[in-house]
């Protein structure tokens, strides 16, 4: 289960500083996020029944999880209809309290997802998440300039390393050709001694 929330938080950190609502204002804008909303609250809620009916606890797992990813989504639209999200589906899962605990027996990560989401206010709820996911972004952000910095100093390195190679390249070769001037110097200097030699007989 932590990995689910986890992965929401981080999924959801990426998109949470940009903004969704470009296109709405006014009387409009809340007729539209009232409808999202009750949209939003009837699918969670007629998933969770259908799954409560029928046992289905990994799919009720599953659900609980979305539900985090849809208050998160809300949150970055406008944390007060996040808040209203939260609200309606606190609720069923209020009055349907213990049927959940039968159907979820001793599985800890529905217990924990649904004490999450029914034991503090709606508001509550949405500062938590909201916190949580401005971490995962702030750690996001951390996480991608440590990343350039390692990048630009790898880059850095490599070329000091070039440079330093270069240099001793170029160190070896002129001493190779010092080392062949003076054996040329050398084999010349012994020719002309034989040829002194052999001009006086020796």
């Amino acid at each position: 289960m932590k990995k689910i929330l986890l992965t929401v938080m981080a999924v959801a950190a990426i998109g949470f500083t940009s903004c969704n609502n470009s296109g709405k204002s006014g009387a409009n804008a809340d007729n539209v996020e009232a409808t999202e909303v009750q949209e939003a609250a009837d699918a969670t809620i007629s998933a969770l029944t259908e799954q409560l009916d029928a046992a289905q606890v990994d799919k009720l797992k599953e659900t609980l999880a979305s539900v985090q990813a849809k208050i998160a989504e809300l949150i970055n639209q406008n944390p007060e209809v996040a808040k209203e999200y939260v609200t309606k589906v606190q609720n069923f899962l209020k009055e349907n309290a213990d049927k959940i605990k039968e159907v979820a027996g001793d599985n800890a990560a529905i217990t924990t997802a649904v004490s999450a989401l029914t034991s503090v206010s709606p508001d509550q709820v949405v500062e938590g998440l909201t916190n949580a996911v401005n971490g995962v972004a702030t750690s996001v952000q951390d996480a991608a300039a440590e990343q350039a910095e390692q990048a630009a100093n790898a880059a850095n390195e490599a070329v000091e390393n070039a440079k330093a190679a270069a240099e001793e390249a170029v160190k070896e070769k002129t001493e190779e050709a010092k080392e062949a001037v003076k054996a040329k110097a050398a084999e010349q200097v012994d020719a002309a001694a034989d040829k002194v030699k052999k001009g006086l007989g020796l």
